[in-house]
């Protein structure tokens, strides 16, 4: 869905908390790893254009009360995608959908849609709701890798983690092939309401905002990893800030346009030695890696022994055995370093048995990078629409 990008790794308003530290006030979403998924790099790639088609990325240069709650999530894979459980309409339907920072809309197939992609869901039954309400506004996607989906708008109840809002809701009454694939239904947007695809809906933390549904007007992300602590105990939390997943202080970093959660990245270092790298870029918990541009890459992996651009696999590649290294690369933002381990860069083998990994930074996405999950699952996030907005960071703690 939207492209599970550069791996979408969507996440649900809070995950489920179980650690021994009590969970603040919120509303969380629990989350749950697929062991049995695989890794595809060359289809998570193939989504960025899905996903940010306006972008014109270069895929072949390498690539009631005020409250709070969270929601469950599945990981779909290793640190690669998630999603979770929302429920729609009065009494509440179910369906599993991306949550992802990196676009506003809401939408999931509707029960007279009978494409073999929408079979393959769980398909929303209007009829079937007492709350629901008709809109008749048409609206289409359509995405750089060709599939598409389209309907119309209607407006429900929609529940995340115990927040219940009016929300308008995109109904798909066709789909594209592609989407059989994905495992989510559809896809939760946690962006600004000025990329919703229909001029003039709000996005639900607005809607929630203005409904005074939340005691802060904030999601707060943490993605588990495997390699720290086997992926387990991922988190979105809205409308509260959960202080025992991080250490230090939070570091919050302007929002610099509003649409995507863009900030300003000020550098990129390798241990303690300036890249001399700087760029605007997306915070998004819709990618699964972090994209950048092609110099930018070129200087990260000039740093990395055994690393390669290799045409004849798609993209950058790195040694497996990285995986054992204590080095890091760092992003500046705010005026603060923020770490990703060169463990977490040695994403996948680029075949069974490959001593040789598809590395977790790509290039070829010059003027507006991209931090993905690669980035989020080692740093938490607090997704801040205060006046003015802006993204809180601080290092995650496992």
């Amino acid at each position: 869905m939207k492209l599970i990008a550069a791996v979408l790794s969507l996440a649900v308003a809070s995950l489920a908390i179980t650690d021994a530290a009590p969970s603040p006030i919120g509303h969380a979403v629990p989350l749950i790893r697929n062991v049995h998924h695989k890794k595809n790099f060359h289809a998570q790639i193939a989504k960025l254009a899905h996903r940010y088609p306006e972008l014109k990325l270069n895929t072949n240069a390498t690539m009631s009360l005020a409250a709070t709650g969270g929601v469950p999530l599945t990981d779909v894979g290793p640190d690669s995608e998630y999603y979770g459980q929302v429920s729609i309409g009065s009494p509440a339907q179910k369906v599993l959908l991306d949550f992802d920072t990196g676009s506003s809309d809401i939408w999931f197939p509707t029960s007279t849609c009978t494409t073999a992609a929408c079979k393959a869901h769980h398909r929303f039954n209007s009829a079937k709701s007492s709350t629901y309400k008709k809109d008749g506004r048409k609206w289409n996607i359509s995405y750089g890798d060709g599939s598409t989906a389209s309907g119309i708008l209607g407006s429900d109840m929609v529940s995340v983690g115990g927040i219940s809002v009016r929300q308008t809701i995109g109904l798909a009454t066709s789909e594209s092939t592609q989407f059989a694939q994905s495992k989510q239904d559809g896809l939760f947007g946690l962006g600004f309401s000025t990329i919703e695809s229909v001029s003039g809906v709000k996005s639900f933390m607005d809607s929630a905002i203005a409904a005074k549904a939340l005691a802060k007007p904030v999601v707060s992300v943490f993605l588990p990893s495997v390699r720290r602590n086997g992926g387990k105990g991922g988190q979105y939390l809205f409308g509260a800030i959960d202080k025992t997943r991080y250490t230090g202080a939070l570091t919050y970093v302007p929002v610099t346009r509003q649409g995507y959660w863009q900030v300003a990245i000020q550098d990129i270092a390798y241990g303690s030695t300036s890249l001399g790298q700087q760029s605007q870029g997306i915070i998004d918990t819709g990618t699964t890696l972090i994209i950048v541009g092609n110099t930018a890459a070129a200087a990260i992996h000039k740093k990395i022994a055994g690393s390669k651009n290799d045409a004849s696999v798609g993209g950058w590649t790195v040694p497996c055995s990285l995986t054992k290294s204590k080095a890091s690369i760092s992003f500046k933002m705010g005026g603060k370093q923020f770490a990703v381990p060169l463990a977490d860069l040695a994403w996948s083998p680029i075949q069974d048995g490959s001593k040789t990994c598809f590395s977790g930074v790509q290039g070829g996405q010059d003027g507006l990078w991209i931090l993905g999950d690669v980035f989020i699952k080692n740093n938490y996030c607090v997704f801040s629409k205060a006046n003015p907005p802006s993204v809180g960071i601080a290092p995650a703690k496992y």
